[in-house]
């Protein structure tokens, strides 16, 4: 089991409350400053040098005009698809003012960002388009506003190297949609940083701003916008259409089950505890009754993404109180090596169509937190539990046979299992009874082992599954075992009385799965955090908490 770090204490909590929120109100005296200063010198579009005749192409687009009122039959052109196909046409964007540089008062360059794509946009004075004013109010906009830029496409004899897109913008107008305050409290560029980067510049005598953990969660919102973010969140929704696509192929059918639930699905003290209707209740530590009592409704094969809870005390780099689950459960005919068939080909096509499609996505994550690409094989590789501790054993590790491995025994487990096989994706099946869950099954011919297994990425574990144990008398004995009041999982126990299939499944969480493949260091990169509770990091927006690390 992984070691559990200290809960830190209420003063400590405290203290880091008063200095969080002094350094939040430093911050918002700022932006008030500065907001101030840019409408003294006159830059939200309105001239101080007199009347401009050129005044019509930029400016601030008024609220009224923002509204919705009606279709100008105006077209936007996508930054991704600006190439030199389009050269002399003119075009309109919309996107981020990502960086704004003047060149004297007559020229200045402008970076603008969408979706991770960029292109440089270049004003110069010119009197039938672009006048000093205009200049001027371009260089004054925020970083990270909105802005529409329309001009002619261009293409420059040298590459750019601070866009995406190798085309520039000739620009005639200019307008801001929305201003970002004039002081952020994290720099886009700063947060895209690499440690690598850093330590560069370090050794070259100059210091570059490096933004922790702590801060990108607090400002979450602009910490997303780094392209490697963008291409994690983009990698996550492939992850989960692949997993949806191959199940779907493969006859199995996508469930929903409750969420909120009368008692604890897994056993153990890791589950959250409410009430309801002055009813003691519980969120979802897994969907695994409910998905195998689908089993049980004949259906045959099943899978969900959903929520799953678990109020977790380790502080470690991939525990999370919420994430996604990925389920399956699937009947089976003769031996629960047929589930682990599935997870086979599953991963396998995953992981091949994950490097096909995401090139783009890979190499912004790789640039930020560089990695080497996962080592997997055609055919998944699976050992024995027993087999697995002998390779320890060997190394001079000592486990016990008949306990968990933990992290620190799987990570060696893992550099073996490469060094000999050529892999860091496998699989360890026929695990010691004790150390799962009460609805596995025990093994026929060693009741000290179970029909069982895990998965492992890179020496961390991804997947638990088994099959199942489909008999009531032999559930209600191994979940008394296990501390379970079989009566909080009455409704579960007696759909096994009225006739059940043999069955297994697996369970596998999302962000552990994205975080591996790319080698990441912290789960807590694949989460959306808002707000926070009790001085711990807590996701508002799809995730309710956060990753204890």
């Amino acid at each position: 089991m992984e070691p559990e770090q200290q809960q830190p204490s209420q003063e400590t909590s405290k203290k880091a409350a008063k200095k969080e929120a002094a350094k939040a109100e430093k911050l918002r005296r700022k932006q008030e400053a500065a907001a101030a200063s840019a409408a003294a010198s006159g830059v939200a579009g309105v001239s101080i040098d007199g009347p401009d005749p050129l005044a019509a192409n930029y400016g601030d687009i008024p609220i009224k005009d923002l509204q919705s009122k009606e279709i100008s039959g105006r077209v936007w052109t996508t930054i991704s698809s600006l190439t030199d196909e389009l050269k002399n046409q003119t075009v309109l964007i919309r996107g981020r003012a990502q960086t704004i540089r003047a060149v004297g008062k007559k020229m200045a360059f402008l970076t603008v960002r969408e979706k991770g794509y960029t292109v440089q946009c270049v004003l110069t004075v010119a009197p039938d388009h672009v006048s000093a004013q205009m200049v001027k109010y371009a260089t004054a906009i925020s970083k990270e506003s909105f802005v529409d830029i329309e001009g002619a496409v261009t293409v420059p004899p040298e590459a750019i190297k601070g866009a995406s897109q190798q085309v520039e913008i000739q620009v005639r107008k200019i307008h801001c949609v929305n201003r970002a305050a004039p002081v952020l409290p994290i720099n886009v560029e700063d947060a895209a940083r690499s440690d690598v980067e850093i330590e560069k510049a370090l050794e070259a005598g100059e210091q570059l701003v490096r933004v922790n953990q702590d801060t990108r969660l607090n400002y979450r919102i602009l910490d997303m916008r780094t392209p490697a973010n963008q291409g994690i969140f983009r990698l996550e929704c492939q992850v989960l259409n692949l997993f949806r696509q191959f199940l779907l192929n493969e006859d199995f059918i996508e469930i929903q089950t409750p969420k909120l639930i009368a008692g604890s699905s897994e056993g153990g003290a890791a589950v959250f505890k409410l009430e309801y209707k002055k009813q003691p209740a519980c969120l979802a530590q897994s969907p695994q009754l409910h998905k195998q009592m689908a089993i049980c409704g004949d259906f045959g094969r099943v899978f969900l993404v959903g929520p799953v809870f678990r109020a977790e005390d380790s502080y470690t780099h991939r525990h999370l109180c919420e994430f996604v689950g990925l389920d399956v459960e699937m009947e089976i005919k003769e031996h629960y090596s047929e589930v682990m068939d599935i997870v086979d080909r599953l991963f396998v096509e995953m992981f091949d169509k994950l490097n096909e499609r995401c090139k783009k996505e890979l190499e912004a994550i790789g640039k930020q937190y560089p990695f080497q690409p996962l080592k997997y094989l055609r055919n998944t590789l699976r050992l024995t539990f027993e087999e697995g501790v002998q390779m320890l054993k060997d190394a001079g590790v000592e486990v016990d046979p008949l306990g968990d491995l933990n992290t620190e025994s799987e990570r060696i487990l893992g550099k073996l299992v490469l060094e000999k096989y050529g892999t860091e994706f496998y699989i360890l099946y026929r695990y010691p009874l004790a150390v799962r869950p009460f609805y596995t099954m025990p093994c026929p011919d060693n009741e000290a082992y179970s029909n069982s297994f895990d998965v492992f990425i890179r020496g961390e574990e991804i997947i638990s599954g088994a099959q199942r144990v489909h008999v009531p008398e032999l559930l209600e004995s191994r979940a008394k075992e296990c501390g379970i009041d079989v009566k909080t999982i009455s409704t579960y126990i007696d759909s096994f009385r009225y006739g059940a299939p043999l069955h297994g499944g697996f369970g596998v969480g999302l962000e552990r799965v994205v975080m591996l493949f790319c080698a990441l260091d912290n789960a807590g990169s694949l989460t959306l955090k808002i707000s926070s509770l009790k001085g711990a990091a807590f996701c508002v927006i799809k995730k309710l908490a956060n990753i204890l690390a």
